[in-house]
């Protein structure tokens, strides 16, 4: 498994994990690196596009490629889309969703899914967490003193969910071993 330096004690090498929140209007990202079962930040933000559609596309699949091209994630993350009553919003998502996973391919590292409620019950501790929620929760978890935009607050949960799972499946995997 690839990874980005050690940490200051020296003895676990990082993982670099991207979160995605994918949206048609703003896309939120968040870059942590996870070791020895700590989390840290590296990077947030979001993408906000304008225009035609098909030029917000766009603008996710370039931004997001160099965000990937920049911060070398290992891993990525991204929220499933959820279903909506308006079929438009929804495809409409789903097309940002798209762009912004193809945008990753050139790095060829694994994607992970997660539903939106998988995350919030991973962060907050609750499947139905309001968004304030998980604000707080990831600013409390990466011991960020700054806010952090709601979209991106999402992308670092994304992240800090997949940090998480690895987690537990390098833990069960030591078990069997031992078994």
């Amino acid at each position: 498994m690839a990874s980005h330096g050690k940490w200051a004690n020296g003895a676990v090498p990082a993982v670099r994990i991207l979160g995605i929140d994918p949206g048609s209007q703003i896309t939120g990202f968040g870059i942590v690196e996870t070791a020895g079962g700590r989390t840290r930040p590296v990077r947030w933000g979001s993408i906000r596009t304008a225009g035609e559609h098909s030029e917000r596309l766009k603008d996710i699949f370039v931004r997001m490629a160099d965000i990937v091209r920049e911060y070398q994630p290992v891993e990525i993350a991204i929220e499933r889309v959820f279903l909506s009553r308006n079929a438009d919003s929804a495809l409409k998502l789903g097309q940002a969703r798209a762009a912004a996973i193809c945008a990753t391919f050139e790095a060829d590292v694994p994607i992970f899914e997660y539903s939106a409620r998988h995350i919030k019950k991973a962060v907050v501790g609750s499947g139905g967490a309001e968004k304030a929620q998980v604000q707080r929760m990831v600013r409390m978890i990466l011991g960020l003193k700054e806010q952090v935009a709601p979209d991106a607050a999402d992308a670092l949960a994304a992240a800090i969910c997949h940090a998480n799972e690895r987690a537990v499946q390098s833990a069960l995997k030591r078990v069997a071993v031992r078994l």
